[in-house]
């Protein structure tokens, strides 16, 4: 870790995980501020976290609430949601918010701390944005709009490199069909569409595209592009 810590703020009225979080997350380096309910949570905002855990069950404000006035006062921290299983309109509704990603209890601490250096990598990513992507065999030249998988060119149509060009801007991030269907079609709200353009694309840059590597579905919510290296 650095030598000046990394402040997490972790918002949970639930006493055993705030201690969970605190001593998984303190072992890692990482400076753990606590808010059990709303009200703290904004005032500790002060202290500025560079990355939120936020439960969304919270005794005195709706999580979405919550989130929705953190994203006020504060554009780009990292936010990581916790949900109950299952609770996929949640999730989406949360993500639409601004939240980056989400995380569904119970939850393992190595899954998090992925979550969590995957978003702090793309707040970096999104301040001074790389011109080339590269993950695993994957390399997108935003620039020059060249793809290539391994040494091969891959040629897209212009929709898919949009669609994959959306992806790189947000790598790691899970993006809702909602998200995407904005931004790559304005009026179109049906996620079929998007279905469509994601297998053609998974065709040409997946080695299995029915195992995708890149491009990883989030269930009933969206999709998400595998971080950069």
């Amino acid at each position: 870790m650095n030598a000046t810590p990394i402040k997490v703020l972790v918002i949970d009225d639930e006493p055993p995980i705030r201690k969970l979080l605190r001593m998984g997350l303190g072992t890692q380096g990482y400076d753990v501020l606590e808010a059990s309910n709303g009200k703290t949570a904004l005032d500790r905002l002060a202290e500025g976290p560079a990355l939120i855990i936020l439960d969304l069950g919270l005794p005195d404000i709706q999580g979405h609430d919550l989130l929705r006035t953190i994203r006020g006062r504060n554009e780009s921290v990292p936010i990581v949601v916790l949900s109950s299983r299952g609770d996929e309109a949640g999730k989406v509704q949360a993500l639409d918010l601004g939240a980056d990603d989400y995380l569904t209890k119970p939850f393992g601490m190595d899954e998090l701390l992925a979550r969590m250096r995957a978003a702090l990598r793309h707040q970096l990513q999104v301040q001074g944005e790389r011109p080339v992507f590269r993950s695993g065999d994957l390399s997108v030249d935003l620039v020059r709009r060249i793809v290539r998988v391994g040494e091969k060119e891959i040629k897209l149509s212009p929709k898919e490199y949009d669609l994959l060009r959306v992806l790189v801007q947000h790598a790691g991030k899970v993006l809702t069909h909602r998200f995407l269907l904005k931004e790559l079609w304005d009026e179109l709200t049906d996620a079929q569409y998007l279905r469509v353009y994601v297998r053609q694309l998974r065709q040409k840059i997946e080695a299995d595209p029915e195992r995708p590597q890149f491009v990883l579905t989030e269930t009933g919510i969206g999709y998400r592009l595998r971080a950069a290296d």
